[in-house]
C-alpha cells in the first residue's frame, strides 16, 4: 500500500497509509446503495403519496424539471454535504474507515471539498470512473484528479496500532530513571520525539539522531549525559518520561 507522509504546520511528520483502490471502490458502492435507497423512498413519497405530478401538471416544462430536480439535489450534492459535515467522510467512507485529508497538514476546508466534488464530473462520470481509476493507480499517493487539484488524499484510518505506535514504553519493575527533568516535556513532545527517533533509527539517519539528542539536552536541561550513544540516550529519555508520568 502507498504510504503518505503529512508534514503538519508544526513541522511534525505523520505517516499514513493511503486508502487502496478496493477500499475506495467499496466506499463508493456503499454510498450508491444509500443514494438509490433515497431515490426509491423519495419517489414513493413524492410521486405516489403526495401526487406531485398532479400539482405540476399545468406548469411549463422548465418549472416541472426544476421541481423534480430539487427532490434529487441531496443525491447530486451527496459527497459534498457529507464530507463537509463528517470532516472528510461520507457514510461509505466511514464504514470502510477511510477519510479525506489535506496533504499539507491543514484540515480540509469547504473549498477543498467543493473542488473534489466538482472534479467528480471528470473522475467518476466520464467513462464510468475509468479516469479516476487510472489516476488513483498511477498516482504515488493514490489520488484521483479531484484530490490532486484540491491538494487532498484519502487515507486509511484502521492502521494496526500497538505499543510501538504510542508514547508508551515497556518498563521493568526495577527500572531506575536517570533524568527527573523529563517532566518538562508534554505528551505531545514525547510523541514527536518517539516518532522522530523511531524513523531515524530505522533508516540509520544519524544526523537527525544527533540533532534530536542535542535538542533534548537543551530542553530538558541535562548537565551530565550518562549514556554513550545517541540511541541509548534518547531511549532512556523516553523510558524516564514514561516512568515519571505513570507514577505521578
Amino acid at each position: 500500500m502507498a504510504q503518505l507522509q503529512i508534514n503538519t504546520t508544526q513541522n511534525v511528520n505523520i505517516n499514513f497509509t493511503a486508502a487502496s483502490v478496493g477500499e475506495r471502490l467499496l466506499a463508493y458502492l456503499v454510498d450508491w446503495v444509500i443514494k438509490i435507497a433515497y431515490i426509491i423512498v423519495t419517489y414513493q413519497i413524492v410521486f405516489n403519496l403526495l401526487k406531485v405530478e398532479e400539482l405540476v401538471f399545468g406548469m411549463d416544462r422548465w418549472s416541472q424539471a426544476a421541481i423534480y430536480v430539487s427532490f434529487y439535489l441531496p443525491v447530486i450534492f451527496y459527497s459534498l454535504i457529507f464530507e463537509t459535515l463528517l470532516d472528510g467522510q461520507t457514510p461509505g467512507k466511514r464504514v470502510l474507515k477511510i477519510k479525506v485529508v489535506k496533504i499539507d497538514g491543514y484540515q480540509a476546508s469547504l473549498a477543498d471539498f467543493v473542488v473534489r466534488w466538482f472534479f467528480r464530473i471528470i473522475d467518476l462520470n466520464i467513462a464510468s470512473g475509468i479516469v479516476a481509476l487510472i489516476a488513483i493507480v498511477t498516482s504515488k499517493k493514490n489520488q484521483r484528479l479531484g484530490d490532486i487539484t484540491a491538494g487532498t488524499a484519502v487515507i486509511a484510518l484502521k492502521n494496526n496500532v500497538n505499543i510501538s505506535h504510542t508514547i508508551l514504553e515497556d518498563l521493568k519493575d526495577n527500572y531506575t530513571p536517570s533524568y527527573p527533568n523529563v517532566i518538562k516535556l508534554s505528551d505531545n513532545d514525547a510523541r514527536i520525539i518517539k516518532d522522530t527517533f523511531t524513523t531515524a533509527k530505522a533508516s540509520k539517519d544519524y544526523p537527525t539522531l544527533i540533532k534530536l539528542r542535542n535538542k533534548l539536552i537543551e530542553v530538558v536541561d541535562i548537565k551530565d549525559v550518562k549514556q554513550k550513544t545517541d540511541i541509548e540516550f534518547i531511549d532512556v529519555i523516553l523510558k524516564d518520561y514514561n516512568y515519571y508520568t505513570q507514577n505521578m
